[in-house]
C-alpha cells in the first residue's frame, strides 16, 4: 500500500517555515503498514496543485494533502479538488454551526469569510476538525483516496489520528512494517558495505537494508515488510544475530535512542568507572554529549577546555620542552593531555583532543584537518593522529566520534566480561 504526500504552500518553497507535517505523517503511516513512496511541495498554484494531483492519482493508492485550507484567497485546495474531481462546492452546516461557535467561544465576530470554511465538495467526507475551523476532506475515486487537511500541524495531527489514520486501518487490509536500526561506528560505508556483502545479499526479498551514513557513524537500518507480524520479527531477529556475529566490533546500539555516548555512559556506569576530558580543539564538544545525559555526573567528572598551550602547561602538566620538540598538535603531546586530565580530576579514563580545526593552522606545522586524540585508562595511555579534513565543525564533530569510539574499545579492552 502506497502513499504520497503533498504539501501547499509559498511557505516552505521559499524556507519560511519547515515541512515537519510530512516526517511526522510518514512515522505514522509506517506504523499501520503504509509505505510513502513520494513527498511533494508546492506552491499555491491551482494549475500546480492539479498536476500534482493527477500525477500522484496515478502512483499512489492514498494522496494525503496538507496545506491551502483556510478563509483567505490563497487558500485555495477544496477548489482545487471540485476541479479535480469534476464536482461543485456546497455548504456543510455543521461545519459552519462548529466555526460559529469556536468564534463565539473566543469572542470573535462571524462574517460570510468565515461561512465559506462550510463550503467542501460534495463528493466528500467531511472529517471534523475539532482543533481548528477547516474541515478535513475524504474523496475516493477510481481505487485512490484523497485526504486534504490543514497545514497547522497540531490541527493535522488530530485530524489523522481521530479520523484520517482508523479510516485508512479500516478500508484496507494492511500489513506490518518493522524497522530495526544498527548503530555501527569506526569503519565508513563503502568498507562496511563490503565486510557484509554476503550477509546482504542473502536477505530474504521481503526484507531490506539501508545505510544511514553521518560523520562517524554508519546506522544500518533492516526493513521487513509482512501480513504475518509474528514471523516477520522472527526472521529480523536472526539476521540482526548474524550480522552482530560478524561485526561484534562495530555495532555499538540499536535505534536512534542509543547514541554512543548513551552505550558509553552504561558501559561506565555498570562497571563503576569514571570519566573526564581535557579538549582543545573540539572545544568542549565532547563534554556537551556527555552532559546531556540525564544522571552523567555518576561517572562523569569534568572537563577541561585546554585551548591555549599555556593552560595546557598549567592546568595539565603539559612540558615546554615536550611542545617545543613535537608541537601542540602532537600524539605526545595529547597523551599528555590525558594523563593531566586524569590525574587533576582522579578518573579512571580520561580523553584529549588537540588539533587544527582550521581554517588557521597557529603554531603548528600541521596541515588543517589534523587532530590527535588520546585515552588515558588505568593501565596506560595510547595517542593516535587523524586527518578528518575540512571543514571546521565536520572536523570537531569527527573527532568527537573518534574519541567516544576509542574510550569504547578501551573499556572493552579493560572490562570486558
Amino acid at each position: 500500500m502506497k502513499a504520497e504526500i503533498i504539501t501547499i504552500g509559498d511557505e516552505i518553497l521559499i524556507g519560511q517555515i519547515v515541512d515537519t507535517n510530512s516526517q511526522w505523517m510518514g512515522v505514522e503511516l509506517n506504523k499501520i503498514g503504509v509505505s510513502v513512496s513520494q513527498i511533494t511541495s508546492i506552491q499555491d498554484n491551482t494549475a500546480h496543485i492539479l498536476k500534482a494531483f493527477k500525477e500522484a492519482s496515478e502512483n499512489a493508492d492514498i494522496v494525503l494533502v496538507t496545506g491551502g485550507l483556510g478563509p483567505t484567497k490563497d487558500d485555495i485546495t477544496k477548489h482545487a479538488f471540485a476541479t479535480f474531481f469534476e464536482d461543485e462546492l456546497v455548504l456543510d452546516t455543521a461545519v459552519v454551526d462548529h466555526v460559529k461557535a469556536m468564534f463565539a467561544k473566543r469572542g470573535i465576530p462571524f462574517s460570510d469569510l468565515n461561512r465559506d470554511q462550510g463550503l467542501v465538495p460534495s463528493k466528500s467526507i467531511v472529517l471534523h476538525n475539532a482543533l481548528g475551523t477547516a474541515p478535513g476532506m475524504w474523496i475516493e475515486e477510481k481505487g485512490t483516496v484523497f485526504v486534504s487537511m490543514p497545514g497547522v500541524p497540531y490541527e493535522m495531527k488530530g485530524l489523522m489520528t481521530g479520523e484520517v489514520l482508523p479510516r485508512l486501518q479500516e478500508k484496507f487490509t494492511l500489513p506490518y512494517i518493522q524497522h530495526t536500526t544498527l548503530m555501527t561506528y569506526g569503519m565508513g560505508e563503502s568498507s562496511l558495505s563490503e565486510k557484509i556483502e554476503d550477509w546482504e545479499d542473502k536477505l530474504p526479498s521481503h526484507i531490506s537494508l539501508a545505510y544511514l551514513p553521518s560523520p562517524g557513524v554508519v546506522k544500518l537500518r533492516l526493513s521487513g515488510k509482512s501480513f504475518d507480524k509474528d514471523k516477520l520479527a522472527l526472521e529480523i531477529a536472526t539476521e540482526v544475530r548474524a550480522l552482530e556475529k560478524l561485526i561484534p566490533e562495530l555495532i555499538v546500539g540499536f535505534d536512534r535512542e542509543e547514541t554512543i555516548q548513551v552505550v558509553l555512559a552504561e558501559m561506565l556506569k555498570e562497571n563503576k568507572r569514571t570519566l573526564s576530558l581535557a579538549e582543545s580543539c573540539t572545544g568542549g564538544f565532547i563534554a556537551q554529549l556527555f552532559t546531556a545525559i540525564s544522571g552523567a555526573s555518576s561517572f562523569f567528572k569534568g572537563a577541561l577546555v585546554a585551548y591555549t598551550e599555556a593552560i595546557k602547561k598549567q592546568e595539565l602538566g603539559v612540558s615546554q620542552n615536550l611542545l617545543d620538540q613535537y608541537s601542540v598538535v602532537s600524539k605526545e603531546v595529547v597523551a599528555q593531555m590525558a594523563l593531566g586530565a586524569r590525574e587533576k580530576f582522579d578518573t579512571d579514563f580520561a580523553i584529549a583532543t588537540t588539533g587544527n580545526a582550521g581554517p588557521s593552522i597557529d603554531n603548528t606545522d600541521k596541515s588543517v584537518g589534523v587532530v590527535c586524540i588520546a585515552i588515558a585508562t588505568p593501565n596506560g595511555v595510547f595517542s593516535e593522529e587523524f586527518n578528518f579534513g575540512n571543514p571546521r565543525e565536520k572536523v570537531i564533530q569527527r573527532s568527537s566520534n573518534k574519541a567516544l569510539e576509542l574510550l569504547r574499545k578501551e573499556i572493552i579492552k579493560n572490562y570486558a566480561k
